[in-house]
């Protein structure tokens, strides 16, 4: 487990109990085991970018205080550079670049998501509350929602319910990127 990791897990802890929140009544609010929440807060396992998002919300504070440890401050508009977003591996699968980290009280979360091309990839399928929009700016994408599977090229995009389980595998030998927007 890395360290950035942990740290994340030390502060939804941090927050969970100052907001006398119980690690039960957590675990319910995201439908998941104590077990598994209790290693989420321990730093034993990632928790699901998903995930944070939701705990974010329970918590009322904005997903780049799990990230970061800062408040957010901006009220108005939030300007994030290219290439300068937080970087966050919380899958082996993907990696998510958060796209709004000084932006107070969003209504979603944006992120660049690179998903590596590897040879025969299974995809590990998670689902969360809300709603879902995919872009893809580059490569191609097999996308997998309710025993479906779906080819996503540059340009295509896919909105859809993400409390069904669903997962995104690259095709060919390049890695893709597309915009999520989790809201």
């Amino acid at each position: 487990m890395n360290e950035f990791n942990k740290n994340i897990g030390n502060r939804v802890q941090e927050l969970r109990k100052l907001s006398d929140i119980t690690v039960k009544e957590i675990a319910d609010d995201l439908n998941i085991n104590e077990e598994t929440y209790s290693k989420y807060e321990s730093g034993e396992i990632d928790i699901p970018a998903s995930f944070l998002n939701e705990i974010a919300q329970i918590l009322g504070v904005d997903l780049s205080l799990l990230l970061t440890g800062e408040e957010t401050r901006m009220s108005i508009f939030d300007v994030t550079r290219s290439g300068k977003g937080i970087i966050v591996e919380r899958k082996k699968e993907y990696k998510y670049e958060n796209l709004c980290k000084e932006f107070g009280h969003k209504k979603a979360e944006m992120f660049i998501v690179t998903v590596d091309s590897k040879e025969n990839a299974i995809p590990s399928l998670n689902s969360h509350p809300g709603q879902e929009f995919n872009y893809v700016l580059e490569g191609s994408l097999k996308f997998y929602i309710h025993n479906h599977e779906i080819i996503l090229n540059e340009g295509d995009s896919v909105f859809f319910d993400a409390t069904h389980r669903h997962a995104m595998t690259a095709i060919g030998d390049k890695p893709a990127r597309f915009l999520a927007s989790i809201m």
